[in-house]
Formats: C-alpha cells, sequence, structure tokens
C-alpha cells in the first residue's frame, strides 16, 4: 500500500485539533486532520457534550420560568413540554455548527480532512479505515493526537445488558421518562438531573460518595443538594450499585445503603460516571505512546508524551475535561511548535462551571485545598440572596465563597452558586491571573445592579 507523506497528521477534531488544522496550514504544513466521523466532525463539545446539552438546559429553564411564572405578576397556564420539539431544536443547533465547523476545516485542509478510523501502525504511521471500508497509510512527521473521550460505563452486574442511558442516548430520547434514575452526582449528572425534573419527569440521583460534587467544598455542596432537593429531586448518597435488570418495561436497581438493601425502579437509567478515554482502537503500542492505568496519555507541561514529536491534546491526556482548556491546548502547540516558543501549562488557572439552575462556577482552590496546602486564609461568604441584581431577577438562590491568603491579600479560589455565575467568575480569574489583591474588587466600582456587584459585596465580608 503506498504511503501519504504529511509534515503533520492530528487525529481527531476536538477544539484543539480543529483550531490546530488551519494554524499548521497557514504556516506552510502539509497537514492532515482525521476525523472518525463525519457527524463528529468538530469534536465532543459541539456534537454530543456542551453544545446540545446546554441547548436542552435552555428549554428546560424556559419550562420552569413558565411555570413560575405567576410570581413575576405573569398568569399563564401550565407548560406543555413537547420532548421531541426539544429534541428537534437540539439537533437544529448542532447541525449548524456541525456544517460551520466542516466548513471551517474543508476551506483549508480540502482532501487533507480525512473522515476514517486512524490506528497506529509503527511509530510515526497510521492506518485509517473509512467508513466505505477502504484503508489508507499516513505519515508525518509530528502526529498530534486529539481523539477525546467517551461515556464510561463501569463494571456492574447487568448494567450493560439493562439498555441504559448514557449522557449521549438520553438527548435522542423522544419520550419523557416518567422516573429516571441517575447514577452518579457530578457536573454530567445533575445538569440531567435538574434538566429532567423540569422537563417532568420524578428523578432519582444515587451517588456512591458521601456528598454530591466530591471535590467540592462540603458546604457549597450541601447548597446546591437542598436546592435540588427543593425541587423534588431524591437522592441517595453514599450508596453502592449492587446489579440492575430489566424488568419489562421498567428497570430494577439494587443498591447497598449502609447495611441495607435497596431496590429502585425506574423507567430510564443514566449512567453518568464520568468518560473514558478514547485509546483503545488507536494502537499507541505501535508507536511506543504510553497511557496512564486509565488508558488516558500522560504529557509533560509542553503537551509531549514519551515519543518525540508526537503530542496528545484536550480530554484525552487525562487533564481536565473543558473545551476552554482543549483551547489553550491548542495555544500552547501553537506557541512551541509553529513559533518556536516556550509556552506550558504551568500554574495555568482554568474556571469550571456546573450549568444547573442557578449556576456553579469555581475557580482555583477550594477551602478544603487551600487548608490542606498549608495555606494561611481568609474566608468570605455572601447569600446570593444579598445582591439586588438577585432580587429585580427574582433569582435569589444561592452561596458565594471567597478564599484569600492572608499574608498576600491573593485570591487563592472562588465558587460563586448563583444567577449568571459562569459569567462573573470570569471577572474574579482576571483578578487572579494579574496577581492583584482582592481588594480590587472589594473596592472596585462595578456596575449596579448587575450580579458582579454582588463581588463587592462577597470581597467586603474578608
Amino acid at each position: 500500500m503506498d504511503t501519504e507523506y504529511y509534515d503533520d497528521i492530528i487525529i481527531g477534531g476536538g477544539k484543539a485539533g480543529k483550531t490546530l488544522a488551519p494554524a499548521l496550514v497557514a504556516a506552510g504544513r502539509k497537514t492532515a486532520l482525521v476525523e472518525r466521523s463525519i457527524t463528529m466532525i468538530g469534536g465532543t463539545c459541539i456534537n454530543v457534550a456542551c453544545i446540545p446539552t446546554k441547548t436542552m438546559v435552555a428549554s428546560a429553564e424556559v419550562a420552569h420560568t413558565v411555570r413560575n411564572s405567576n410570581a413575576y405578576g405573569i398568569h399563564t397556564t401550565s407548560p406543555t413540554v413537547d420532548l421531541r420539539a426539544v429534541i428537534q431544536r437540539k439537533r437544529s443547533v448542532v447541525q449548524a455548527m456541525r456544517e460551520m465547523n466542516f466548513n471551517n476545516l474543508h476551506a483549508p485542509l480540502g482532501d487533507n480532512l480525512i473522515v476514517g478510523t486512524a490506528r497506529f501502525v509503527a511509530p510515526k504511521t497510521i492506518e485509517v479505515t473509512t467508513p466505505e471500508g477502504t484503508t489508507r497509510h499516513l505519515t508525518a512527521e509530528r502526529l498530534f493526537i486529539n481523539t477525546g473521550t467517551k461515556p464510561l460505563i463501569p463494571s456492574i452486574p447487568g448494567l450493560k445488558e439493562s439498555g441504559v442511558l448514557t449522557s449521549e442516548s438520553i438527548m435522542e430520547l423522544e419520550q419523557l421518562p416518567e422516573h429516571l434514575i441517575v447514577l452518579g452526582s457530578g457536573y454530567i449528572g445533575l445538569e440531567f438531573a435538574q434538566m429532567f425534573q423540569r422537563f417532568g419527569s420524578r428523578v432519582t440521583v444515587i451517588s456512591q460518595s458521601k456528598q454530591i460534587l466530591s471535590n467540592q467544598d462540603s458546604d457549597i455542596a450541601i447548597a446546591v443538594q437542598t436546592l435540588l432537593e427543593r425541587d423534588n429531586i431524591k437522592f441517595l448518597l453514599n450508596a453502592k450499585v449492587l446489579r440492575v435488570e430489566r424488568s419489562g418495561q421498567e428497570i430494577v436497581v439494587q443498591i447497598q445503603v449502609g447495611d441495607r438493601e435497596v431496590s429502585l425502579q425506574g423507567s430510564q437509567l443514566l449512567v453518568a460516571v464520568g468518560r473514558a478515554p478514547t485509546t483503545d482502537s488507536l494502537n499507541l503500542a505501535a508507536a511506543g505512546v504510553e497511557t496512564d492505568a486509565r488508558g488516558f496519555i500522560p504529557v509533560n507541561e509542553r503537551l509531549e508524551t514519551n515519543v518525540p514529536n508526537i503530542w496528545a491534546l484536550g480530554d484525552i491526556n487525562g487533564g481536565l475535561q473543558y473545551t476552554h482548556k482543549s483551547l489553550d491546548d491548542f495555544r500552547i502547540i501553537k506557541a512551541n511548535a509553529i513559533e518556536g516558543g516556550n509556552r506550558s501549562t504551568h500554574a495555568r488557572l482554568i474556571p469550571s462551571c456546573l450549568f444547573i439552575n442557578p449556576e456553579l462556577a469555581h475557580i482555583g482552590l477550594t477551602e478544603t485545598e487551600a487548608r490542606q496546602q498549608g495555606y494561611a486564609i481568609r474566608v468570605a461568604k455572601l447569600d446570593a440572596s444579598a445582591i439586588p441584581r438577585a432580587k429585580t431577577s427574582g433569582q435569589t438562590d444561592g452561596l458565594l465563597k471567597a478564599i484569600v491568603d492572608t499574608q498576600t491579600g491573593h485570591i487563592l479560589g472562588c465558587t460563586l452558586f448563583c444567577h449568571a455565575a459562569g459569567e462573573m467568575i470570569s471577572t474574579v480569574q482576571m483578578v487572579m491571573l494579574a496577581q492583584m489583591p482582592y481588594t480590587v474588587l472589594r473596592d472596585g466600582v462595578l456596575t449596579h445592579p448587575t450580579m458582579t456587584e454582588g463581588l463587592n459585596m462577597l470581597f467586603a465580608k474578608i
């Protein structure tokens, strides 16, 4: 078989890969990008993760607002949720973004945008199997792996055989579950739990951890759980799933809670316990690329694997699984591999946001982490109900929290559980990046009435 030669090959067109490809071409590099399916052009984010979920979250928020419109002096009948229409709206948004991404890639790459499944057959050579069943051999001086992740299905007796839902397949449901059981109390599980509760499902969340959002401080986790319980979402914490079975139209989950065994019946079971790397089909051993125990590809601060001139970008390298982190991975590669710089991930400050309502946004260290690392700290807390804009918008739920280094006055971390938290956290992040003291936010003249004004009030409590 003839081998096709390139300067650079990118395997996977997620945020890092799809942004890197045009930059390499613009730098005069002959570049190929291999994506496994036309329906995954643009990567996980726009096709099965961020964009479709937030589109559905928006529909759920509309239903919730209409259902509670009397509180605003607007009287209307209860909403009827047409899940098929919600799914169709989601598909339309995704399709438009997929087409935009295809055009953005095809313009610089042309026929070097290759649809097919890639696997290594030699240290710098991959074999690509196309949807038509043909194969091609490609080799390059440099390779960039950006293949992302897939839903993790744990080894629980009967789970796979019971026809459970994942974070991807649940977004194709066209019939609302009467009772949705959610396995997992992290970001994925909680977003879908609230979403489907607002669509009209009864929802129960099962977690093996003793608290939801196990990476957050307990006071924040309790605040989030209390709000979700107020919306009638049920929680079973510190619970171990023993087995799962299908009984007609029902799914039965046997759970160990303490010293007792509980049987829980539902119409659907969503498995949302995390995501697994898509490295199993890459045959990385042929390239000599090492993986960790979970299958992720370890990298150094320059995103280099153990093999020279092979990099791993985005979710696949075992770091935080955020699109904005993947975009910064691209910046590092662009600076180093194109511009001859020396950029790294050292001390990188990456925010997060859980898109429930109200949102939960976080940057830096939690209080627990700061104390574990030996910092002398001061902690500020503010109920979201104290913020004037929260009162005017009727969005008074939540808790704001900040951690400040006593010696330097620098902000070590901040958690915002409130309306518009995802937007507000960027203001805190900019102050942290500039290494300015917390007093900048305490004393800054911030627009009234806005939610960001709440940062004045929060940091005044230091």
